[in-house]
């Protein structure tokens, strides 16, 4: 994005990138095929849900003026029109957290005001939403968005962070019982629902009855709790099904695609089972008024009574306008830009000022209907595009599978078998007019295997199973691709629409079902975050972290020393950790994306003086680099084999045992363990294939041996590198390697 403040220029120029990919945004979606609907239902259920949750919060914080319905109305119409005219369609909009601090510190402040009151909020939200509107005009006329430039790793992947807490937070956290209830009023935020609130009475409800007896709260809480560890495990086991060793392909691309919301169904089942045994209200289900029920559609007139608000709260409203814009400006463009993260390799361009245009128009157009506004939200908005890219991988890979296979029944040799890979990779691609086709491609393949197999005299040699695993080695050439197109948002927005109707059966579905959902989603958010994997990494023992470099792993752990690592973690963490307080702090509590934003200067301008230049340019790069996975002998060169198993604690000797069903123990043959034969390692040579792994011999590795020795090791351990003794990527080595 070119960082621009000239007035309009910003927009023109996302307007004029757009509108060249539009045909093909809908085109690209419809030739999926059936296929759109894996990636639209998971994206849906990941939308619905926390709407709904959100809903029923706003019911009761604002005494029933705002409903799930008309949650569910907002992110279905704000969903729909971007999805149709929006830039970026990869962003999923949504009504979120945020706006629900904001609309009941409003409520609060305006039901105490008599020349205001209950009955005057919506209509005063209005006149909120049309200052709100009038500044995201403003700031998006003014290229505003080009300060998103400037916001790097560290930022974004800290705020999604700090979302992936706030949602655990929401599936967790209890609210105060129903003695606490003026103190509740008194808060300016919603103290939140969570599985500990099932425990507890619900404030709304009479305290009376048999289903709030202590016994029965407790029962209530023992179900609710397996309902939502279920339904987390079921789901991320379920999103793993095509890893599984068991069942057919068809079968484990099915559970993973739509295993999720399979499982939300089977948990709701699974809580009908007590129903004839258990008082009424035992387990607790979603609580919101039909769209059809008196009063329900009340609020889609209130610009009937805008008018009738007093002129100095219409002037008063400029001031929560700020906060809400501040708010929007910041939520939006980092949930656009998480979506559009480097490694995604997203080939259409970004629409950051236009987007933001036309929130503004959103945010009035509903405001003026009475309910509350939509905008870009995390982590739903970097999963639609993860849920992508997994259906890019699957049509790029179902096609050069068929042709991989057609080409073995030819027997064609490699450099063959590359150009038939390479002209069916550019059909699968739709590069835009004005954009040459992708250079990525294959790279990988024709690097590693054409050049190798040239050296070791196999490029003639007729290709087959024992040379080149189908299976396996086509997911391992295939780049980070995604499925940009429109009818995956089109459709999810549709559906989270017809919600509204279907609100009699959404009732249906267990509250603690929904928190073990807000947990998945915040598990769901953190592969792929750095700022994880470092955390990660700090807490893994010093001896196991070899282990790190024996998987794909990002270049900083191999580049950056791991105490740089371990300040530049701990910095973030303390950074997060107050961010998360400022959540907690009434009023103020909504304004924790200043302190997201306050990372700009402090990355610019603080970091530097305490962390090298290019440790920094490492751990706080634009895009996630992998390395890939080393095998290290873990031996000091003036050490035997023998001498290192004296020195390993019993626990990790009891790591590499695996016991037998009948109760024999047998230790298995690890490949970081040097074999005392010599042979072992002399022995090995490449067979059949032409890729057998070079990753052991990392030039990077070996110049940086001496700085990961002690932080691998923690004493003055040295790592030894060695080929690994397992399978190559390619085929099997006749060669085995003879360990002790």
């Amino acid at each position: 994005m070119e960082e621009t403040f000239v007035p309009f220029r910003g927009i023109k120029n996302d307007l004029k990138g757009r509108i060249l990919c539009y045909k093909q945004d809908w085109t690209g979606g419809i030739r999926s095929g059936i296929r759109i609907l894996a990636p639209t239902t998971y994206i849906f259920f990941a939308s619905a849900i926390p709407v709904i949750s959100f809903g029923e919060q706003l019911e009761r914080y604002t005494n029933g003026t705002i409903t799930a319905v008309q949650t569910l109305a907002s992110t279905a119409l704000c969903g729909i029109i971007h999805s149709i005219v929006g830039g970026q369609p990869l962003l999923i909009l949504g009504v979120a957290e945020p706006t629900v601090l904001m609309y009941t510190f409003m409520f609060n402040f305006a039901k105490d005001r008599k020349d205001l009151g209950q009955e005057l909020f919506l209509a005063w939200t209005g006149w909120v939403c049309a200052w709100t509107a009038l500044l995201l005009f403003l700031l998006a006329i003014l290229g505003a968005c080009s300060i998103i430039n400037r916001f790097t790793r560290v930022a974004g992947e800290l705020f999604g962070l700090l979302i992936a807490m706030l949602f655990m937070q929401q599936a967790i956290r209890g609210e105060l019982d129903a003695s606490q209830t003026e103190l509740r009023t008194k808060l300016t935020f919603p103290l939140g629902n969570g599985v500990v609130e099932e425990f507890g009475i619900p404030h709304r409800e009479d305290p009376n009855q048999t289903a709030f007896l202590p016994s029965w709260r407790f029962g209530n809480g023992m179900f609710a709790l397996v309902l939502s560890f279920g339904l987390l495990l079921t789901a991320l086991r379920s999103r793993k099904a095509r890893s599984w060793r068991y069942g057919t392909g068809w079968l484990r691309g099915l559970i993973a695609d739509y295993g999720v919301p399979f499982m939300v169904l089977v948990w709701t089942a699974i809580s009908y089972i007590p129903v004839n045994d258990v008082p009424k209200g035992i387990p607790r289900r979603l609580f919101s008024p039909n769209p059809w029920s008196p009063g329900a559609y009340s609020n889609w007139t209130v610009i009937k009574e805008m008018l009738n608000v007093p002129p100095l709260y219409i002037v008063g409203a400029f001031i929560p306008a700020t906060m809400i814009a501040v708010l929007y400006y910041f939520d939006h463009s980092v949930a656009s830009q998480l979506a559009q993260q480097k490694e995604f390799n997203l080939k259409k361009p970004a629409s950051y000022h236009y987007d933001l245009l036309l929130l503004g128009f959103l945010v009035i157009l509903c405001g003026l209907i009475g309910i509350p506004p939509s905008n870009g939200v995390i982590p739903q908005s970097p999963m639609h595009t993860k849920s992508l890219a997994t259906l890019k991988h699957q049509l790029l890979r179902n096609k050069l599978v068929s042709t991989v296979r057609k080409s073995m029944r030819k027997n064609v040799n490699l450099g063959q078998l590359y150009n038939n890979m390479q002209e069916a990779y550019n059909e699968m691609q739709t590069p835009l007019v004005y954009q040459t086709p992708s250079a990525l491609g294959l790279k990988g393949l024709k690097e590693s295997t054409i050049q190798l197999a040239s050296s070791t005299g196999y490029i003639d040699a007729p290709v087959d199973e024992t040379v080149f695993d189908v299976d396996k080695d086509v997911d391992d050439l295939l780049p980070v691709q995604v499925k940009e197109q429109r009818l995956s948002n089109l459709l999810q927005a549709t559906m989270v629409g017809a919600c509204v109707a279907a609100m009699p059966v959404l009732k249906k579905i267990p509250t603690s079902v929904l928190w073990g959902y807000f947990a998945f989603m915040a598990i769901e958010s953190l592969p792929g975050n750095q700022f994880w994997e470092r955390i990660l990494l700090l807490l893994t023992a010093p001896s196991r972290r070899y282990k790190v470099l024996e998987e794909c792993h990002a270049t900083f752990v191999e580049t950056v020393p791991f105490k740089a690592i371990a300040t530049f973690t701990l910095f973030q963490t303390a950074y997060l950790l107050v961010c998360f307080g400022i959540t907690w702090i009434p009023i103020a509590g909504v304004l924790f994306p200043l302190m997201i934003m306050l990372l700009v200067p402090v990355r610019q301008y603080l970091l530097p003086k305490f962390f090298k230049g290019v440790h920094l340019q490492e751990l706080d790069a634009a895009e996630y680099e992998e390395a890939p996975a080393i095998t290290f002998n873990m031996l000091r060169e003036d050490q035997d084999p023998q001498a290192r198993i004296t020195n390993i604690d019993s626990g990790e000797i009891l790591d590499e045992m695996i016991t037998r069903s009948r109760g024999e123990i047998r230790h298995t043959q690890s490949p970081k363990v040097t074999s005392s034969s010599p042979a072992s390692v002399g022995d090995m040579k490449p067979a059949y294939s032409p890729r057998l792994s070079q990753r052991a011999y990392s030039p990077r590795v070996t110049e940086l041996r001496a700085e990961l020795s002690p932080r691998l090791t923690g004493k003055e351990l040295e790592l030894k590198e060695t080929p690994s003794p397992g399978p190559s990527i390619l085929g099997k080595s006749p060669h085995g390697s003879s360990s002790s």
